[in-house]
């Protein structure tokens, strides 16, 4: 490792590239549209190419923001060598707690490093901090949920509910099922409520009210496979419709990290 890695310049150097590398992959699969192709001769093995060069970049990435921006990951470091954190050239501010043994504890050598950050960090590293941080937690299919999101369209969801004997809701048996994962070409279609759940969770979509006029991809959206397993799981289903699309934080996060304004 180079003597710029400890500052993070060397490797985020090379996260800036391989996000870009990773990008332009993921964006050419989008623009030729492998899934509206895949009939045609020779564009299943060209899929399974770029979905194979695509997942090797994005391991290699996640694997160089790990090695930039993880708090866990320098504190885990730091203690091994038993040296103090810092970032760049601001001296650390906070005194770590030995254990027993003399050596820095993890969590307490973790909480240092980001309050040193803190100090050091102008409004733009810490945004783009911050932004690192949310795209070490995303996977590949659900990066290709927000990009089909990132337009701002809105798309249909559904929840899978047991119907209560007043006509009221029940448990819920699945959550946030959506078209938006077929439209996006995702690998594991099955688990696109899973992945609008936590994208959710993560501020980047928000949930809102149905909308009358995607009714037909409401109907569509019935006929889902998922769905349907769902709805074996009640005595007497009822579906409640949403909406899902981009939320502020989401297109902030898209302008910042879109692979084609780079």
């Amino acid at each position: 490792m180079n003597a710029e890695r400890p500052n993070g310049r060397g490797a985020a150097d090379d996260v800036a590239d391989l996000a870009r590398r990773a990008g332009q992959v993921a964006g050419w699969a989008a623009r030729t549209g492998f899934a509206l192709g895949r009939k045609l001769p020779g564009v299943e093995t060209a899929e399974r190419g770029v979905r194979q060069v695509e997942r090797q970049l994005l391991t290699e990435l996640r694997r160089r923001l790990d090695e930039v921006d993880d708090p866990y990951h320098a504190a885990l470091t730091a203690a091994s060598a038993m040296n103090r954190a810092v970032t760049d050239k601001v001296e650390a501010t906070v005194t770590l707690v030995p254990a027993r043994d003399n050596h820095a504890e993890p969590l307490r050598a973790a909480m240092a490093e980001l309050l040193n950050h803190s100090i050091g960090f102008g409004r733009e590293r810490a945004r783009e901090y911050f932004y690192a941080i949310i795209l070490r937690q995303l996977t590949p299919d659900e990066a290709r949920i927000l990009s089909a999101l990132s337009d701002g369209s809105p798309f249909p969801a559904v929840d899978v509910v047991e119907r209560t004997g007043l006509g009221g809701n029940g448990r819920v048996v699945l959550r946030n099922a959506s078209t938006v994962g077929k439209a996006a070409g995702v690998s594991l279609p099955d688990q696109v409520p899973g992945y609008v759940t936590r994208l959710i969770g993560l501020g980047l979509v928000d949930l809102d009210e149905e909308v009358p006029s995607l009714e037909t991809q409401y109907e569509i959206l019935l006929t889902d496979e998922t769905v349907r397993e769902a709805e074996k799981h009640v005595r007497r289903a009822k579906f409640v419709r949403r909406t899902i699309h981009v939320s502020r934080l989401g297109a902030q996060f898209w302008q910042a990290c879109d692979p084609s304004l780079g």
